[in-house]
């Protein structure tokens, strides 16, 4: 493949195989979805051994809870730098920093799950890889365009961030369980979405390397699932 992605005439950004119309070889697109779905698990069983670390561990979940907010600051911080910088560095640094963002989510991870009872924990975690993989099976197979649903999920989120801020000052009952629902809806179609963009080639020609595109991938798939997670528990969670 090119290393250079192609450049749009009109914004300078990369003309995406999508934009075009076009679907690569099936066996190039199984070979996109396998190396973002390598890491993206690799991350996950990375968050889930720090997560059963730190709940088994009163002073690691000491230090989670008194410094949830900056690690929080830290986590984003490390999105949007892998999320902007993967075009100008390395694919292994890429992949460093999304195992540090993993691990780092694991200890809040660690924090937030011991709040709940064990049997509401595994019930939300089945319950959100059931929605996962039907959604990335359709996202997958599906010969539908998922294009257009791009900008209404990212408003959609950014709609899900500001609910979210609102409530803390309401704490209010329906606006979280609203807010969950709407969470779960949003993160399952991004699921679909996200998943037809790697198989299409999308993040390969925006990164132009197929490297940095599966470490592109595993985040945005990472972060599909996690979020999705966290919505069911919020959902289906029984408190301690």
């Amino acid at each position: 493949m090119n290393q250079n992605p192609i450049p749009n005439r009109l914004s300078g950004a990369p003309v995406t195989p999508s934009m075009l119309g076009v679907r690569p070889d099936a066996r190039l697109a199984t070979a996109f979805l396998t190396q973002a779905f390598v890491w993206m698990f690799a991350g996950l069983l990375l968050s889930a051994g720090v997560a059963w670390t730190v709940q088994g561990n009163e002073q690691l979940t000491g230090f989670a809870a008194d410094n949830f907010f900056l690690l929080v600051i830290a986590q984003l911080a490390l999105v949007f730098v892998i999320s902007g910088a993967i075009s100008r560095i390395n694919a292994s640094v890429a992949l460093l920093l999304f195992f540090v963002y993993a691990a780092t989510l694991g200890i809040t991870l660690g924090l937030i799950v011991s709040l709940y009872s064990g049997a509401s924990v595994v019930t939300a975690f089945l319950s959100a890889s059931s929605m996962f993989g039907a959604a990335a099976i359709y996202g997958a197979v599906t010969k539908r365009s998922l294009a257009g649903l791009g900008r209404i999920l990212f408003m959609g989120v950014i709609g899900l961030l500001v609910a979210m801020v609102v409530n803390l000052f309401l704490a209010s009952t329906m606006l979280t369980w609203l807010v969950s629902v709407a969470g779960v809806v949003i993160f399952t179609a991004l699921t679909a979405y996200d998943v037809q963009r790697i198989g299409a080639g999308d993040l390969a020609a925006m990164t132009g390397s197929m490297e940095k595109a599966a470490v592109l991938g595993a985040l945005r798939l990472y972060l599909d699932f996690i979020n999705l997670f966290l919505f069911m528990l919020r959902l289906l969670g029984g408190r301690n």
